[in-house]
């Protein structure tokens, strides 16, 4: 609905200021869908091309350029389609999402074909977007992704938001520590603001501390509990 592709059956919503399916408003946002085909024949330089005319952008080349530089696929911008791998062809969505810089994208399940170099490129390629202050809408079920990646979370369940706001609100400290000893990790039962006493505790009594973890609830926890209204 956001990107024009549905229209809603009731209430309104806006984008950028505009209403939903604004054509101008269309030019400003790019869009990764979960799922898409590219012609098999035509090479990755001529599918942003095409894309380019349909965006009309005034300074195609540079932007092209710039988008397969983005994604890594510079090197391989002649070559068919049809000889990308999984990977390399999500990287040419996520390219044609970047054309001619638009102020929000909206990526579907970004690294769901992507091996974890590649995963690791996405989200270094969301951490640049957000500094240069582009807004990247990221709908995914890989939760430890979202939980690296995103600023603000929102949970739906059967069409319903569950749960909104940012990560750490969302997941917070549960009560618990590890602490690894000359022994290996040990687990006690002690809330977040005891840590320090518990740690003075067992250096009095002769115990050598390496490390320290608070436990803290995981967003993929967080969901699993909303959603089996626990």
């Amino acid at each position: 609905m956001l990107v024009g592709l549905v229209r809603p059956t009731a209430g309104e919503a806006e984008i950028l200021g505009r209403p939903l399916g604004d054509l101008r408003v269309r030019a400003r946002i790019g869009y990764l869908p979960e799922l898409f085909r590219y012609p098999d024949w035509l090479a990755a330089r001529e599918v942003l091309a095409f894309h380019a005319r349909l965006l009309r952008l005034e300074h195609a080349q540079p932007a092209i350029d710039a988008a397969l530089e983005e994604v890594g696929l510079r090197e391989r911008a002649r070559d068919r389609v049809g000889t990308y791998s999984k990977g390399m062809q999500q990287r040419l969505g996520l390219a044609v999402a970047l054309l001619g810089a638009p102020e929000i994208v909206f990526f579907d399940e970004p690294t769901s074909a992507l091996d974890p170099v590649g995963r690791s490129d996405v989200r270094a390629l969301i951490e640049r977007l957000r500094a240069r202050g582009t807004t990247v809408f990221l709908n995914s079920h890989l939760l430890g992704e979202v939980e690296r990646v995103c600023d603000r979370v929102c949970i739906v369940d059967r069409g319903r938001v569950v749960a909104e706001g940012a990560v750490g609100a969302l997941t917070g400290e549960a009560r618990g520590a590890r602490v690894r000893l000359d022994d290996g990790w040990h687990e006690y039962d002690v809330a977040a603001d005891e840590i320090p006493e518990l740690v003075a505790r067992l250096v009095r009594e002769g115990a050598r501390v390496h490390a320290v973890e608070p436990k803290q609830t995981t967003l993929e926890e967080r969901f699993i509990a909303l959603v089996r209204h626990e």
